[in-house]
Order: C-alpha cells, then structure tokens, then sequence
C-alpha cells in the first residue's frame, strides 16, 4: 500500500490557548476580574478611611438647612433653603449660561467661520487674526479679562451708564427692566407654540415641494409673519397686558427690574467668545470639504452667493461639521465650571464648593455633580445625534 491509498489522517491536536475565540473570553474575564477587584478594593479603602475619620455617608444632608446665601438664582432662594434647593439653583444657573452660550457662540462661530473663507482680504483676515488669537489663549485667562479688567472697571453705581429702555451698565452688572405679564398673557404663549408647529410644518411641506416640482416657496418670510402675526392676533384678542419694572436708583443700588451680574456676563463672554473660534474652524472644514464642483454647479444655475452658501454648500457640510460640533457644545457646558474662579454660583462653586465644605460629604457631593454633566452631556449628544441623522446624506 503506497502512501496515496493510506485513509483520512486527523488534523493535529493544538493546545486549546491557541483558539483566538477561547483566548478572547479569557482575556475578558481577567480584565473584568482585575476591573471588579480594582473597584471593591476602592470601596474598601474608602469605607475604612471614612470610619477612622468617624465620618458618616448618605444623601440625609440634602433637607438640611443650607445657611448661606447664593449672589445669583432664577430660584427662589434665601439662608433657610436645603442643600437639595441649592443643587437645583446650581444646575439652572449652569443650564442658563451653557444655553445661551451654545446659542451665541454657534451664530458666531458660523460667521467667523464663513468669514475667513471670505473673498474680502480684510474679512478674511479678520476672522483668521481671531481664530488664531483668541484659541490659543487659555479660557480661564479670558475670563479673568473679561471679569476684572472689563467689568469691574465699569463705574459704581451712582456714575452708571444709562443704556436705552430704561437699562443701566455699572460695576454691579446690567440692570434692565423686567416684564409682568398678566393671567392672559398665557393665551399668547399658546399662540406662539402654536405657530412655531407651523413653522415646522410648513417648513416640511416646502422642503417636499421643491424636491417634486422645484418650485420654492418663501418660508422665510412665511415663518416670520406666522411667528409675528398669530401672537399678536392672540394679544388683540385675549386683551393680555404687559406691564414692566423698571430699574430705579436707590440708595446703595438699582431696586427693581432685572440684574445680570458681572459674574454672569464675564462667564458667557469668555465661553460665547472662545468657543466660537473652535466653531468657526470646524464650519470653514466643512465648507471646503464640499467638492468644489458643488459650487460650480450653484454658480452655473444663476444662484447668488448667499443662495449658494444657504441652499446648497451649507447643507452638505452639515454632515461634516455636526460630529465636531457637538465636542464643542460639551466642552462649552463643562467648560462652564470655571465660572468658580470668578465667583459665578453655577453648580460647581454652589454644590461642589460651599455645599461640599459646609457638609464634608465630598463622594456625595462629587458624586452628584458628575452624574449631572454625564446626563448633560448625554442628552446633548442624543440631540445633536438626531440632527445629525437628518442631515446625513442619504442615497436614492
């Protein structure tokens, strides 16, 4: 029998090691093993330190009375509040200035960003000379300049600069008069979420419009009289009055009307003005990602630049400039925390700082803190991934 006629020969045993899959799920049990080992051991240590100090833990302290004042609340608060309503006014305060931050900074970003693609020597040099100066200038350094350099040397009170409406600018803030609305003015509200739905319905419609026939239509200006004119038909109507407050110099300050505090204004200056140098970088790559030809095709139809830019270079760099955008609108909120330096009572200076101190309940209050900028930051990535998903191309 030759070696052609031998039968079939099983295959070489080899050590079982040698299997990527069972090597694989081995790794993955020492890795979780050594993971879980790691975070008893901390617990541990923790616990044991705690009871040497004779130290408690738990979230009891939270009905406590809190006793100290806070400059700056959209809250009502006073000395007897509990350590629970002081980390509400932290979180508003935080929510307020990273909102309106993301607000302003993107409208800026975006300008500045189309600005250095500006055909305009001067233009474009403008914007690259910020781009350049104000990101390479540390953040914390920023708003130093903007709280004790810019604010604070504003005049005290009785020297105040009169600004219109009835609004003032001193040392102390910006102080304007606040509007009270009466119980009608609840039907104008309605009004205008009721206009703003058909806003976002016509806007649909039109989009679908001009895809089956290529007709436009006007929703610009559509959108702003349904905006405009419905809440003021709902005000005519429903005889909603609007009364205000004005600010009125008082002996030692302005009583009355609303104040935005330096604290609060030097916070959003600094995070509106840094992070808009990021935005306008992110939205410049994502024009010049556009395939040149694009704009080519826009020019050959007639379009104008604006029309150009709005209608057809825009909405393809979307999908190029949401995914970085959003890093910025995080970094803008978690950035906020700064404000402690300056004195702005956002979440960290409240809760994390004179909270933390008061109680040393540093794991709670640390704790806390960062389960809120985990679900802030999450809730602005589910946000921005949605948008990111209607803007993304998709192939017919």
């Amino acid at each position: 029998m030759t070696a052609l006629d031998a039968g079939p020969t099983e295959a070489p045993r080899t050590f079982f090691f040698n299997d990527p899959v069972i090597r694989g799920i081995v790794y993955q049990i020492v890795v979780g093993l050594i993971l879980v080992s790691f975070i008893a051991w901390i617990i541990g240590n923790t616990a044991a330190n705690l009871a040497a100090q004779n130290k408690t833990t738990g979230f009891d302290f939270l009905w406590k009375t809190a006793g100290f004042d806070i400059s700056f609340s959209l809250l009502p608060w006073s000395r007897a509040s509990t350590y629970w309503q002081a980390f509400l006014v932290g979180i508003t305060n935080t929510l307020l200035v990273a909102f309106i931050g993301i607000v302003v900074a993107t409208i800026l970003g975006f300008t500045i960003g189309i600005a250095r693609l500006s055909s305009n020597f001067i233009v474009s040099s403008l914007a690259t000379v910020y781009v350049e100066t104000i990101r390479n200038i540390p953040l914390l350094l920023q708003l130093f300049f903007w709280y004790f350099a810019v604010l604070k040397t504003m005049p005290a009170v009785r020297d105040s600069y009169e600004l219109p409406l009835d609004s003032f600018i001193n040392q102390r803030g910006i102080f304007f008069p606040q509007p009270l609305p009466d119980a009608q003015f609840g039907f104008v509200w309605i009004g205008l979420a009721v206009a703003i739905v058909g806003v976002l319905v016509l806007r649909r419609w039109a989009r679908k419009r001009l895809e089956a026939t290529g007709q436009r239509f006007p929703v610009f200006l559509t959108s702003l009289a349904m905006l405009l004119v419905l809440p003021a038909l709902v005000w005519l109507i429903s005889g909603a009055q609007v009364a205000f407050d004005p600010p009125v110099l008082g002996r030692f300050n302005f009583e009355g009307g609303v104040q935005l505090p330096p604290e609060f204004l030097a916070l959003l200056f600094g995070l509106s003005i840094y992070t808009a140098s990021f935005i306008a970088e992110t939205v410049r790559g994502g024009i010049q990602a556009v395939n040149h030809g694009q704009t080519e095709a826009a020019q050959s139809l007639g379009l104008k630049e604006g029309d150009r830019l709005r209608l057809v270079i825009v909405p393809q760099a979307m999908r190029v400039i949401v995914p970085p955008l959003t890093s910025q609108y995080l970094n803008l909120t978690k950035n906020s925390s700064l404000g402690a330096a300056i004195g702005y009572p956002e979440l960290v200076n409240v809760f994390s700082g004179t909270a933390l101190n008061q109680t040393g309940r540093a794991i709670e209050c640390i704790a806390l803190t960062m389960l809120v900028y985990l679900i802030l930051s999450l809730l602005t990535s589910a946000i921005m991934n949605w948008y990111n998903a209607r803007v993304t191309l998709v192939e017919r």
